[in-house]
């Protein structure tokens, strides 16, 4: 498990340092380092010193301690002041500049070292031993003036080795440290020939033997390179916090002091002569067997407590196993720092969004990680909540490496049992896209609200059980309350009380509807004025259904002015028709009752008119039994048309007294027509002869004249339909009127009538006459007689084409007459 991939840390740990998969303290990390230093600069010193001695020619500083014949040569001091700055530097830390200072030093030494070991091996003098100062110390275990001890050189060689690799960052620790316990283990040899008296470990045969100092010098020098990298390495062993830690070093120090101190202590006695050499051996075997013995039990007793450990760390890995994989499934952004900032874990997500990997967070601070103002954002933020000590939560927008983004920020703190804050935990969620949504549809709805309170009437919307959710401004000057006043009142509440039930059955039914559609109704319909006044009211209606609810959107007018302008209007319009339907009357005059000739009629004006119109037909006697019979219709509604047909029954009736053929007379009105200003008449005029039993008809573009026989069918008599009337002129020419003779059995019904009757729109006209002349086939036999019957079947006939005639919107003339069968009174002379 590399650094990067350690789980955090438990509680507890705070300020630890993760590496090889064991747990360090910062302090313990510094202090190693602090060690590493001060041995480095101490060995650096005892260089300088010796090196001085050799400079001022002093012998006392050559050997420094008091005692030891032994003086440190001149390159060794120089190798020993070089590698002990080297080490130092190392120690201090990574600085490119430093670093290049270290090596270079390092190099110095490892080059005096190496060619000392070389002039050993090879047995050649490369002129180095005495290059500096000449050597006045030959005489006090020396081999060859100036030249170091053998040792001494290996251990300065192996020494640079290791300065080399610790300043190098991409070498094992392990590369460097095992040559510096070698180093150690050199100088301690030369101690422990020193305490033991043992004069071969001082010196090996004839070679130069190894100063005191110096192997003083060399423990330093080694002990300064094995803790150069503290958290690295055999030393990360020694110096984690951990069981293996802790462990390690009560075994470090039991092997380093224990058995020198058991092994001076059997050498006492025996130079004391309190046991000899065999006893001696004896008590320095049972003195380790029983330290180690008590070495192997605190082990077992450690072990066992390494082994609960592992379970825990095992249940606790596990637990973190599955956090991460939750944190890592989860869409939000998870991280977990430490109090200083800095990460102990993110989620596939923080990379994702940061585009850095796991490797690249961990163990970093924001500034490391996120763009310098945002990291500054964050870490103001972390430090607010903890100092405020509660889980916060945040909505802001913040500018990220892919662009700016709408952040929902959940901080809290992960405490000890005691309430002590170890961490903090952020969840950063991306609601973007819900907050463009929540800011669309606060603008749709500041829409909506300005487009509601726009609005010229009161409106209100309520759920659907008419409970009112809102409405606008204008229902206080109609109401007489605040629309604030009226949310969550029921909306019925707004009428009479006398009326609310009715309303609220209204209201009821709409909604009931399957697919409601929108409405408008006024009938019926009123509010209640603030001062207890009623009112009536228009009101407009719509629905929205969705899944979640109804609503409901009434828009309420006050129409009590409509309603007085209308029953004004009413009141007008009646005036009004009175006096057009005695107009009408006067202008159309009541026929002559023939008994000769009965006859009945029927007059309808348009809904849409004063009661007058354009149609109009008469009655007149020509003599004898001869009567002509003329009905028209102007084209055209209202008094303009009425005042034409006026003037056209006056002049048909004029030139009919003339007795002028029934060509004559359509010639004549024709020219009459001509000189109105874009008048249209259509009209036929006939002339029943009765003693001829014979009809003379012309028809100027009217509908035909349908006939009833005695003895046959109703149908059409047929004729030459001409030109309407006022068409010649504008023609430019004249068309002539054609008139026919056709015979006319007595007891036939004659049945003349204008458009009104038959012409309905979408419908086919011919299909409509001939509705009328199968209805004619149904009068009674008696019809065809006298005028009571005429008028019954007349009425028939309209009942049947009109079956409404409340709602018709054209003028209706229909004329029955009957030509009896037989010899009637004479008409008067005319």
């Amino acid at each position: 498990m590399t650094r990067e991939q350690q789980v955090p840390e438990p509680p507890g740990a705070r300020g630890a340092a993760q590496a090889d998969g064991l747990p360090f303290r910062a302090s313990v990390l510094a202090a190693a380092r602090a060690v590493a230093r001060a041995a480095a600069l101490t060995a650096a010193l005892l260089g300088a010193v010796s090196l001085a001695g050799w400079v001022v020619d002093v012998d006392a500083l050559k050997s420094v301690l008091p005692g030891d014949p032994v003086a440190m040569k001149a390159n060794t001091a120089v190798a020993v002041l070089a590698l002990g700055f080297s080490l130092y530097l190392v120690a201090t830390g990574p600085v490119r500049a430093r670093i290049v200072a270290a090596r270079a030093a390092a190099a110095l030494a490892a080059l005096i070292g190496v060619l000392t070991f070389l002039e050993y091996t090879t047995g050649a003098g490369l002129g180095i031993d005495e290059l500096l100062f000449t050597d006045d110390t030959a005489a006090t275990a020396t081999g060859t003036p100036g030249r170091m001890a053998p040792n001494t050189a290996a251990a300065l060689a192996l020494g640079a080795l290791a300065a080399l690799c610790a300043s190098t960052s991409r070498i094992p620790a392990r590369v460097s440290q095992i040559p510096a316990l070698a180093v150690a283990a050199l100088g301690m040899l030369r101690l422990y020939g020193a305490a033991y008296a043992v004069p071969e470990l001082e010196r090996f045969g004839a070679y130069t033997g190894m100063a005191l100092h110096t192997a003083l010098a060399l423990v330093l020098l080694g002990t300064a390179a094995f803790l150069a990298r503290p958290d690295e390495g055999p030393a990360g062993l020694l110096t984690n916090a951990g069981t293996t830690g802790a462990l390690g070093r009560w075994l470090f120090a039991t092997v380093v002091v224990v058995p020198p101190l058991l092994g001076w202590a059997v050498l006492a006695g025996e130079d004391a002569g309190l046991f000899g050499a065999r006893l001696g051996t004896a008590l320095l075997v049972c003195g380790h067997v029983a330290v180690f013995t008590a070495v192997v039990l605190t082990a077992l007793a450690v072990g066992r407590r390494v082994e609960v450990a592992h379970a825990r760390a095992e249940w606790q890995v596990r637990q973190n196993t599955l956090l991460q994989a939750f944190m890592d499934h989860t869409p939000a952004v998870v991280f977990i720092k430490d109090l200083e900032g800095h990460y102990l874990a993110v989620n596939t997500r923080f990379e994702e969004t940061t585009g850095l990997s796991r490797e690249q967070t961990l163990g970093r601070r924001d500034k490391d990680v996120l763009p310098r103002v945002l990291a500054r954002q964050v870490r103001a933020a972390d430090l607010a909540m903890l100092a405020d000590g509660n889980p916060v939560q945040r909505e802001e927008s913040l500018a990220l490496p892919g662009g700016p983004r709408d952040l929902l920020t959940s901080l809290f703190p992960l405490k000890h049992p005691s309430g002590t804050p170890y961490a903090l935990c952020g969840v950063v969620t991306d609601v973007t896209e819900r907050a463009a949504a929540q800011r669309e549809v606060e603008r749709s709805h500041r829409r909506f609200r300005a487009l509601l309170e726009s609005a010229p009437d009161a409106t209100l919307i309520t759920d659907g059980r008419g409970v009112v959710v809102m409405a606008n401004a204008q229902v206080e000057p109609l109401f007489g309350r605040s629309p604030g006043d009226l949310v969550g009142t029921d909306v019925v509440d707004l009428a009479p009380a006398a009326r609310r039930r009715r309303h609220g059955a209204l209201l009821g039914a709409y909604l009931r509807l399957r697919d409601p559609k929108p409405m408008i109704t006024d009938r019926g319909l009123y509010g209640l004025h603030g001062d207890g006044g009623e009112f009536p009211v228009e009101v407009s209606v719509s629905s929205l259904r969705t899944e979640q609810e109804t609503l409901v959107f009434l828009t309420v007018r006050d129409i009590t002015e409509r309603r007085r302008a209308e029953a004004e209007r009413a009141e007008r319009y009646e005036q009004q028709r009175h006096i057009a339907y005695t107009l009408q009357h006067s202008l159309m005059g009541e026929p002559p009752h023939l008994p000769y000739l009965p006859s009945a009629h029927r007059y309808l004006a348009s809904v849409q008119d004063p009661g007058v119109g354009g149609d109009w037909f008469d009655v007149i006697p020509l003599g004898g039994r001869r009567t002509g019979v003329v009905i028209g219709d102007v084209m055209g509604r209202g008094l303009e048309a009425a005042a034409v047909m006026g003037q056209l029954r006056a002049a048909s009736h004029a030139l009919a007294r003339t007795g002028t053929t029934p060509g004559g007379l359509m010639t004549g009105l024709d020219a009459f027509v001509g000189d109105l200003a874009d008048q249209l008449v259509t009209c036929v005029y006939l002339v029943i002869d009765q003693d001829a039993c014979e009809v003379t008809l012309c028809s100027a573009g009217h509908l035909p004249v349908i006939v009833l026989p005695p003895d046959g069918p109703a149908h059409r008599l047929s004729a030459p339909v001409g030109v309407p009337l006022g068409v010649n002129d504008a023609c430019g020419g004249g068309v002539p009127f054609e008139e026919v003779t056709r015979p006319l059995p007595p007891g036939s019904t004659l049945v003349l009538y204008t458009d009104g009757l038959v012409e309905r729109p979408g419908t086919d006209i011919e299909a409509r006459i001939d509705l009328l002349t199968h209805a004619l086939d149904g009068a009674p036999k008696d019809a065809r007689t006298g005028a009571e019957s005429l008028d019954r079947a007349a009425s028939r006939l309209i009942s049947t084409l009109i079956p409404d005639t409340a709602v018709h919107d054209d003028d209706v003339t229909l004329l029955m007459i009957a030509v009896p069968a037989g010899e009637g009174t004479a008409p008067a002379p005319c």
